[in-house]
């Protein structure tokens, strides 16, 4: 059997969709990840430094029984190395400038709204939503997603994300991507340990 190769995003265990798959919350999504790993053999999984920290923002590591956390490998991606087509970029671009316009029109209207005499505080949380969803939603926006791009294209590896920005780019990028249930499906067919 062919070993699997995954790169982990913190949002498989932080998601709420995610906890149906691993548990009510992300501590309990992680124990039960990595107890479901831990008793099979031919899958090995991956996690950039940057996404690692991430996860510690969620969960207290120290928490975590036994050595699970081991069987996460922390692989810093290598980002000088690795080759990204220039066009990658030039599709980038021209998202985050559609997006920047998008937001300009998005507080424009808000700018109108506040003239007319709108409540304040409803006003600006109802500009910050529609503005984080028009900037945000859709996009690769952190270190930590551009990290997990170029590890799973380095390690030729699936990418465990439920980020709808993280799929699009990554499909863009030949990268291959699974959500929460996939992932426990891909672990279930793995065979169990010889000592299980």
């Amino acid at each position: 059997m062919e070993e699997k190769i995954i790169v982990i995003d913190t949002n498989i265990f932080v998601n709420p969709d995610s906890f149906k798959v691993w548990g009510k919350n992300p501590y309990q999504a992680l124990e039960n990840f990595l107890q479901q790993v831990s008793s099979k053999r031919g899958i090995k999984i991956y996690c950039p430094p940057s996404v690692y920290e991430e996860l510690a923002n969620f969960v207290d590591l120290s928490k975590i029984s036994g050595n699970g956390l081991s069987l996460i490998n922390r692989k810093p991606p290598k980002k000088y190395e690795i080759f990204v087509p220039a066009m990658f970029f030039y599709e980038f671009i021209e998202e985050i400038r559609h997006r920047t316009n998008k937001g300009l029109r998005i507080v424009e209207k808000y700018i109108k709204k506040s003239k007319s005499g709108s409540a304040e505080p409803e006003l600006v949380k109802a500009a910050r939503q529609e503005y984080r969803v028009a900037i945000r939603e859709g996009v690769v926006d952190s270190k930590e997603d551009i990290d997990l791009l170029v590890l799973s294209r380095q390690m030729e590896a699936l990418l465990a994300t439920t980020d709808k920005g993280l799929v699009k780019w990554a499909d863009k990028l030949g990268i291959e991507t699974i959500n929460s249930s996939a992932l426990l499906n891909i672990i279930n067919c793995c065979p169990l340990r010889k000592n299980q």
